[in-house]
């Protein structure tokens, strides 16, 4: 038996970055903006491959991009031009690239191109949280996760119809971490491609439940034009820009 397959689950990262970001405005999609000297999915990717337990990640982008084969990866990086029309045909495509080099046991950390305030901390708290212990680590996996702060309301023309019970409400975020095989099969179920939107959704579907790991709320995704001051002042705040 190999080396390699003596050793335990081997981590992975994969960027799903095929999508326009619309509602950011501009003639650039949103993972190409300027956050500093570089653009947002570089500082996405840079903060998942933080970590040096990371082997390989890959970045999914669309067969037409223009833009990510000109920026300067770090040489773990692969860029996967098989990007589908929603983020979890994207993933499915790329999961198939990875698992090139990849086994069905080993890890994968699916992050948003939109989220470049990864810090290290909550990075490395995710991946020992589900890789502590024996026979790989959790049963299932898990992702980063904020608990909700505010007060939620629900609503029906305009007008408060119920104040919602927070107390086991939490806001997703990413990376999202689970193991290739699962992930595989998980958006591989029907309709998945187009529904889900997120991958720990896609894994609930099959009747797990990935585990909550409490995460930053500096984690932010962008999304509209008024989160990037935000998220520069955050990479400000984490030394990452001047």
């Amino acid at each position: 038996m190999s080396p390699r397959a003596l050793s335990n689950p081997s981590l992975y990262a994969l960027i799903p970055a095929a999508g326009i970001g619309s509602r950011i405005g501009g003639e650039l999609p949103k993972q190409y903006l300027m956050l500093g000297a570089v653009t947002m999915l570089e500082r996405a990717v840079d903060a998942v491959l933080a970590d040096a337990r990371i082997r390989q990640a890959v970045v999914v982008v669309s067969a037409t991009d223009a833009y990510a084969a000109n920026l300067d990866f770090d040489a773990r990086v692969r860029l996967a031009s098989v990007g589908g029309s929603t983020r979890a045909a994207s993933v499915r495509a790329g999961l198939d690239v990875l698992a090139e080099a990849a086994r069905d046991d080993d890890w994968v950390l699916v992050h948003d191109a939109a989220r470049p305030c990864l810090a290290v901390d909550e990075l490395t708290l995710l991946i020992e949280t589900l890789t502590d212990g024996v026979a790989g680590g959790d049963p299932v996996g898990g992702l980063l996760a904020v608990p909700l702060a505010d007060t939620l309301k629900r609503s029906a023309g305009g007008r408060v119809t119920a104040t919602l019970d927070r107390a086991q409400l939490w806001r997703a975020a990413t990376p999202q971490m689970f193991r290739l095989g699962l992930l595989r099969a998980a958006l591989d179920a029907p309709r998945v491609t187009d529904s889900a939107t997120d991958e720990a959704s896609a894994i609930e579907r099959l009747g797990h439940a990935p585990r909550l790991v409490p995460g930053l709320p500096t984690n932010i995704k962008v999304t509209t034009a008024a989160d990037l001051p935000l998220a520069r002042a955050i990479l400000a705040m984490q030394g990452r820009v001047r």
